[in-house]
């Protein structure tokens, strides 16, 4: 078993690696956000990769999703566990809660896929979080938090994210919309990553930190970039801590439908599709007979 970590806003180091290396590498797909970093933690391989680049530098569209998540596939990830900061959307999850989404709702501008250039692909995306890695996370989160935070933090299971496409934050009446939708917190990078990953055959854990009640809630500050800095540091230890118990607690691939998810998926003829893209694509492809 190998586990990949994100680190979203405010986690761009794992200080409790152990026997790290650096691996840069280069994707058909270009660059991904920086060097991955390898080591060991809990007796589990760890590869680390901070999603907007150490110090901070890329806007969330800004993000290259297919090199982050190819380059995870390239060094042999079985899972990835995710965290990234979201605002809530509802009055009971309170900012430095913790929430465990499994759905998501689009409203980026961009096609997350590997897919294209001559081949087509449509994967199911029903549950578009691993089910074990999700419970994994069920399990372990809420004592977590709660020693953590001394109980001023809770843990929710289940939700949606709607996914934005940024930088700026909502306007009111986006946020409004949103709420009457029925969403649950508000991010702007899990689901490209969620989708690769399931067309990838990795398994996806999001851990979203809240910091903020987006801008709806009046008697509330209006988020800003010193409030998410703030209350994702107040969740840092717990961030960390969890990975910890999860790379403790996941020492072997489930068995789940994440890895058989381009399983009758690819509709293009075998014959047909173009000589350049099956050779870019054939750490993917080669998953369909796994």
């Amino acid at each position: 078993m190998k586990l990949g970590i994100i680190g979203g806003s405010g986690l761009y180091d794992i200080a409790d690696l152990q026997n790290t290396s650096e691996v840069v590498l280069e994707t058909p797909f270009g660059s991904p956000s920086d060097a991955y970093l390898s080591g060991t933690l809990m007796g589990t391989q760890i590869v680390f990769l901070p999603r907007h680049g150490r110090g901070h530098r890329y806007l969330p569209s800004e993000i290259n999703y297919r090199a982050n998540i190819f380059g995870f596939k390239r060094l042999g990830v079985d899972a990835i566990l995710s965290f990234s900061a979201v605002g809530s959307l509802r009055e009971d999850i309170a900012p430095r809660d913790v929430v465990l989404p499994s759905q998501f709702f689009d409203r980026t501008k961009q096609n997350h896929t590997f897919f294209g250039d001559g081949i087509v692909a449509h994967i199911p995306f029903g549950d578009p979080v691993c089910l074990h890695a999700h419970s994994i996370l069920r399990n372990l989160a809420p004592d977590i938090l709660t020693a953590k935070s001394g109980g001023n933090s809770s843990v929710h299971s289940g939700g949606t994210y709607v996914n934005m496409e940024g930088p700026a934050f909502s306007t009111r009446a986006e946020s409004e919309t949103y709420r009457k939708l029925g969403f649950d917190v508000i991010g702007m990078t899990s689901l490209p990553e969620a989708k690769l990953c399931r067309e990838a055959g990795i398994c996806y854990g999001p851990v979203a930190l809240v910091t903020d009640y987006d801008c709806w809630h009046q008697s509330e500050e209006v988020v800003n970039v010193e409030m998410v800095v703030q209350n994702v540091h107040a969740n840092i230890e717990f961030a960390k801590s969890l990975l910890m118990n999860f790379a403790a607690n996941i020492r072997e691939r489930p068995e789940c439908e994440c890895k058989r998810a381009l399983d009758g998926a690819v509709m293009t003829a075998t014959n047909k599709i173009p000589e350049k893209t099956s050779n870019r694509l054939s750490l993917i492809l080669s998953r369909k007979q796994a």
